[in-house]
């Protein structure tokens, strides 16, 4: 390991005193192809960096092979070798990472590449959500990226991006957001005989989202729901925010929790329901709050 870095370290030496060097004969000979070799020199120094596990050494010399190809005009060569660098300084540095791939964006757009400017869009969002545990920015470029998708009529690549962002907004507590994807996405659902039966998955988050701001919007939703989606009213889904609503409304913990346990007996809920199911729970008294 320590070899390699060694090695690294000399190639990078040499690669910027070859860049430094006078050209000869005042520039006649040789300007292009002293970039080349100090191209060539930054290309094999990183690799010996990944072998060492210098991973914020391997993003800061492909950073430097995407400054110089940027310098010369290549912008091909300069978004991939940004793309390198954010798979390097992801295991050492998510937010340099992040910059780094939104470098590569910016390229990407400028050339008109639109569907890998949004997978890379979709990069960033994960990195945002599980390395920086920064949900805000997950959000902006999770929706960055369906707007991309969307120019480029990926409509269900997507939507999966917002099904991101509505999750995470009503993890925020910011519930109409939520809502509203929940529902256009669920709308678009119900145009296709393959993703029909999703709507009604999209039509409970958006029903339980609503119940966290008023089991009146609650009800209210669930006529809407099931008017453009009969089987839904038929569904476990909509008995049970039904239910949970009723009880809601009589202040009664134990119906509402009765209920909660029975539709998981049968149907098992995902982190998401959980976390909104507790914050209804939570609107109801318990004995000790009414002394």
């Amino acid at each position: 390991m320590a070899e390699n870095e060694q090695k690294a370290n000399q190639l990078c030496a040499e690669a910027e005193k070859k860049l430094n060097a006078k050209p000869f004969l005042g520039g006649i000979f040789g300007g292009t192809g002293k970039q080349d070799d100090a191209i060539e020199m930054y290309g094999r120094a990183a690799n010996l960096y990944k072998m060492a596990k210098k991973w914020a050494k391997a993003g800061d010399t492909f950073t430097t092979i995407a400054d110089l190809h940027l310098k010369a005009g290549s912008n091909h060569d300069a978004s991939t070798n940004y793309v390198d660098a954010s798979t390097c300084y992801k295991k050492s540095d998510p937010k340099l990472a992040a910059n780094s791939l939104q470098k590569a964006i910016d390229l990407y757009t400028e050339s008109g590449r639109f569907t890998i400017a949004a997978k890379h869009h979709q990069t960033i969002a994960e990195i945002y959500e599980s390395e920086g545990a920064d949900i805000e920015q997950a959000m902006v470029h999770y929706e960055k990226a369906a707007d991309f998708f969307k120019g480029e009529e990926s409509n269900s690549s997507a939507n999966k991006c917002m099904l991101k962002v509505a999750e995470y907004a009503a993890k925020l507590e910011k519930y109409e957001r939520a809502i509203e994807i929940y529902e256009k996405v669920a709308a678009d659902a119900l145009e296709s005989s393959l993703l029909k039966y999703s709507a009604k998955e999209h039509f409970f988050r958006a029903s339980l989202c609503h119940l966290c701001i008023d089991p009146l919007n609650a009800q209210h939703a669930l006529v809407k729901y099931e008017e453009v989606y009969p089987a839904f009213a038929d569904s476990r889904e909509s008995k049970l925010v039904k239910t949970l609503g009723k009880a809601l409304e009589d202040q009664d913990v134990e119906a509402f929790t009765a209920a909660s346990q029975a539709h998981d007996s049968v149907q098992r809920f995902e982190n998401f329901h959980t976390t909104l199911l507790l914050r209804v729970k939570k609107q109801i008294p318990v004995e000790d709050d009414l002394c």
